[in-house]
């Protein structure tokens, strides 16, 4: 198994992850970080011993500032690196589009995706060394499990969407190490 070092240390050691890490870095976003399935993907192939990258569908880049235009900045990191599928969201205002209260920062918003492991990101310090936030730690993605964060567990519309989500995913049909745990609420 590995730790949060060996989280950082795959990374660092991936030229593809770092490109993309040092592009989004240069557009000096305030509290930028890239997350989900870039990380999580990462680890699940790193441990399930693949040779080759699984797909990611997009690469998710989190900011928070109330001012910035997603669609513009996506569009500069696309200029910058037109083969990465980015999808780039500010988190300042996607608490209106997820029904929620606003969010504190990104890691709090991060701390509000549904699964324990997909709430995971990165970022780069300024001397380019790479910073892992997990706010539900690292134990579910390495262990290979996945359960809602403990905001989805509050309430039954949450968990039908985190139900709907796993579902969809199908996250076993690419790493066939994975459980999926759910949650009866009453």
């Amino acid at each position: 198994m590995i730790d949060e070092q060996g989280v950082i240390s795959i990374i660092q050691s991936d030229s593809w992850m770092m490109e993309i890490l040092k592009t989004v870095n240069s557009l000096n976003l305030p509290d930028w970080w890239v997350c989900a399935g870039f990380v999580r993907s990462k680890i699940w192939d790193t441990l399930h011993g693949f040779s080759q990258r699984t797909p990611i569908p997009d690469i998710d880049v989190i900011y928070s500032i109330d001012k910035l235009d997603e669609k513009k900045l996506e569009g500069k990191l696309v200029s910058l690196l037109p083969d990465i599928p980015w999808s780039v969201k500010n988190e300042a205002r996607m608490h209106i589009r997820n029904k929620m209260s606003p969010y504190f920062s990104s890691v709090d918003a991060i701390s509000k995706f549904p699964e324990t492991a997909t709430a995971l990101a990165v970022k780069l310090d300024e001397t380019d060394n790479v910073i892992l936030t997990a706010p539900w730690g690292i134990s579910d993605v390495i262990h290979f499990g996945v359960r809602p964060t403990p905001f989805f567990t509050e309430n039954n519309e949450r968990m039908k969407m985190y139900d709907e989500r796993v579902a969809k995913k199908n996250w076993q049909a690419t790493w066939d190490r994975i459980k999926v745990f759910t949650i009866e609420l009453s």
